[in-house]
């Protein structure tokens, strides 16, 4: 074991892929930040693939299920599952690793019997709200897992929680102590925002349009259907109005159905789908507000991202996305669940800019204070160093 002898932490940090979600985001802003004095980074993926591969730094060992042996033998309920586990149980042996960061609730159930079976502590993260993400987003042995989980997080030395919703759901759902969690927000990291920014080529945006961006991937729970009804409302509208042009970045089952529902209405508004963009930043840049219509969040990094950028935001009273406003304004509010609300709150938007300029200042003021990468980075390196030596 390493720990305080000189040697580094071995650290391995597990996400399914790289391909471009909130996780991966957050999974390759720890990669980058870890302190390499202290921690030697490594990298568990079931599929090697990914937007954010090639941007993991060149010293992270990468390792992925993708080089496990082939599977033999009949088809049995579970047995993916124990080929995952004996395979990254093989990489913690092999590698000598000391101490496991897994995120997200399918690397969790991996890496709890693998850790467990041969004494390897754990940090695992949860990023949405439990008792709504995982029916939602398993269809099958919806109970089972949830078992499997509530274990798998019991057995770790600190479950971190982006939000405080996501804490109290998961003390909920999974029965989990108060003690064993840890809100730890999403960091945001300009730098990293800007390089992405000056790496494209500019946007040129400037028209009498009401510029709107909305990215997330298309499923039921990031609320698309809601922005297009409100779109549709404000396409019948009897106030002054700039035209709205809305683009919506992000592919997902829900897509063919979202874009019948915008053709199939009489509009002189403007629905742009332009599918998945390996970096969404200089859309949100050149944005007169990015809008965020969630049914529920845990953190949401699309809003850390433009407000760090400095574009407006208009989001639902979503989970955790209620947290990124304290003291004063950042967000113009809708309610979720609610096109009525949404139209409304685009409307006011429009009708009121000074508003909208303090709320970015306020917002920026926000991110430096309470999701800044650096202090972030710290919290989660201290958890894995004490892990290691309460091991």
């Amino acid at each position: 074991m390493n720990d305080a002898k000189g040697a580094p932490i071995h650290v391995l940090l597990m996400i399914s892929s790289m391909r471009g979600g909130g996780s991966e985001q957050q999974t390759l802003l720890l990669l980058r930040h870890l302190d390499r004095k202290r921690f030697t980074p490594h990298l568990y993926v079931l599929h090697r693939d990914g937007d954010l591969m090639s941007r993991i730094p060149a010293d992270v060992n990468v390792h992925s299920f993708e080089d496990a042996p082939p599977r033999t033998g009949m088809y049995f309920p579970g047995r993916e599952l124990r080929r995952q586990v004996r395979h990254l149980r093989s990489i913690l042996k092999s590698q000598s690793i000391d101490v496991i960061y897994d995120r997200t609730f399918h690397m969790t159930m991996i890496a709890g019997p693998a850790a467990k079976a041969i004494g390897v502590p754990r940090v695992s993260t949860i990023v949405s709200p439990p008792e709504h993400a995982l029916p939602l987003v398993e269809s099958r042995f919806v109970e089972l897992k949830r078992r499997r989980l509530a274990k798998a997080y019991r057995d770790s030395f600190r479950v971190v929680a982006v939000s405080r919703q996501a804490a109290e759901s998961a003390h909920r759902y999974y029965g989990l102590t108060k003690q064993i969690i840890e809100v730890i927000p999403n960091p945001v990291d300009p730098y990293s925002l800007q390089e992405s920014i000056s790496a494209e080529p500019a946007i040129d945006d400037h028209n009498d349009n009401l510029s709107l961006v909305c990215v997330g991937r298309m499923t039921a729970e990031k609320g698309h259907r809601d922005l297009i009804d409100a779109m549709i409302m404000l396409d019948k509208t009897t106030r002054q109005l700039p035209k709205i042009w809305l683009r919506l970045i992000g592919d997902g089952p829900l897509r063919h159905d979202l874009e019948m529902r915008w053709n199939a209405s009489p509009r002189t508004n403007v629905i742009e789908f332009m599918g998945r963009i390996d970096q969404p930043a200089k859309w949100i840049a050149a944005a007169d507000a990015l809008v965020l219509p969630s049914l529920f969040e845990g953190m949401p990094n699309v809003v850390l991202e433009a407000m760090s950028l400095g574009t407006p935001v208009i989001a639902t009273r979503a989970g955790g996305t209620i947290e990124l406003e304290h003291d004063e304004p950042t967000i113009l509010w809708a309610d979720p669940h609610s096109p009525d609300s949404l139209a409304d709150a685009i409307l006011e938007f429009a009708a009121d800019p000074s508003s909208a300029k303090q709320r970015v200042v306020a917002a920026s003021r926000m991110i430096q204070t309470r999701h800044n990468m650096a202090t972030t980075a710290q919290r989660i390196e201290a958890l894995l160093q004490q892990a290691v030596q309460a091991n």
